[in-house]
C-alpha cells in the first residue's frame, strides 16, 4: 500500500501497525509513488519515534546534482534531518556503473551526503543482473547491499551465491528483498505461505528482510515470522526450492532479459 497514491488511511494503518509490532526498519524511495509522503505525514505526528527507527530511501539519479537534489526533497518530504541509509537505486547495467562512478556521477553525491551527515550509511540496490550488482559491491565504498532472496534466486544463481558472497567478503550489511515476489510466489494450498517464504529468506546470511504490506494483518504475519525466528530445516528448504523449480525463470519477472 505504500506504493500508491491517495490511500493515506490505509498507509497510516500499515506504518502504525509496524511501529506497534516493534518493527524498526522502514524502506522507501523517490520512485515509490506516494510512499515518502505517507511516511512523512506519520513521522511528523510521532516525532519521538525518530531515534528508535532506521529509515532508508533511495535515488535512481545517476548524476551528482540530480541525486543531491532528490536527497534534499526526500528529507523535506519525510520531515527528517538525515537518513539512516541512502541507497543508489536499481543498478541494472554496466552503463549504469560507469555513469554512477564517473566524475560528477551519483556516487560522489552519496559519499558527500555521508560525509556531511545527511545519511549515516550508503548502499546499492539491484535485482536486474547479479553480475552488475556484484561489480558495484566490489568497486564502490558502500555499507549495505539490497538484493533478492527467494527460492527462485537459489535456482537461478547469481545474487545469492555471487553478490551475497562478495558483500560478506567486504563486510557489508545485507538486506533481502523480493521475498514474496510481490505476492506472486504465494500458493497456500501447496504450503507456500508468506510465513514460510519469510523464514526461507531469514534462514540465509542476511541481516534484514523487507516485505511490502497492504494491511495490519500482513504486518502481523511479517512480525510473527521474524520473532521469535525459527530457521527452516534443510529438508524444508529443499522442498520449497523444488516447488519452484519448474517455473523459476518465469517467476524471476524482476530480472533483465539476459537472465
Amino acid at each position: 500500500v505504500l506504493r500508491t497514491h491517495g490511500k493515506e488511511s490505509a498507509a497510516r494503518e500499515v506504518i502504525h501497525s509496524a511501529v506497534q509490532q516493534g518493527i524498526g526498519y522502514f524502506d522507501t524511495a523517490v520512485a515509490y509513488a506516494g510512499s515518502q509522503g505517507y511516511y512523512g505525514h506519520y513521522w511528523r505526528e510521532q516525532k519521538a519515534l525518530r531515534e528508535r527507527i532506521f529509515h532508508t530511501s533511495k535515488s535512481a539519479r545517476r548524476d551528482k546534482k540530480g541525486a543531491l537534489t532528490e536527497l534534499d526533497q526526500t528529507l523535506s518530504t519525510l520531515g527528517m534531518a538525515y537518513l539512516d541509509l541512502w541507497q543508489i537505486h536499481d543498478v541494472r547495467t554496466r552503463a549504469d556503473l560507469s555513469r554512477i562512478e564517473a566524475p560528477g556521477g551519483a556516487l560522489e553525491a552519496f559519499l558527500e551526503a555521508k560525509e556531511n551527515g545527511k545519511t549515516r550509511y550508503i548502499g546499492v540496490t539491484g535485482h536486474h543482473d547479479p553480475a552488475v550488482l556484484t561489480e558495484a559491491v566490489q568497486r564502490w565504498p558502500v555499507d549495505v547491499v539490497l538484493l533478492p532472496i527467494n527460492p527462485v534466486e537459489e535456482i537461478l544463481g547469481g545474487f545469492m551465491d555471487g553478490t551475497l558472497t562478495a558483500a560478506r567478503e567486504k563486510g557489508l550489511a545485507v538486506v533481502a528483498m523480493k521475498i514474496l515476489g510481490a505476492s506472486h510466489y504465494l500458493a497456500p494450498a501447496a504450503g507456500i505461505t508468506a510465513e514460510r517464504l519469510i523464514r526461507y529468506a531469514l534462514s540465509h546470511d542476511v541481516d534484514v528482510a523487507i516485505v511490502g504490506c497492504s494491511s495490519s494483518q500482513e504486518v502481523e504475519t511479517l512480525a510473527q515470522a521474524g520473532s521469535p525466528f525459527t530457521p527452516l530445516s534443510p529438508e524444508e528448504r529443499h522442498d520449497i526450492v523444488q516447488a519452484f523449480q519448474p517455473v523459476a525463470r518465469k517467476l524471476a519477472y524482476y530480472r533483465g532479459p539476459q537472465a
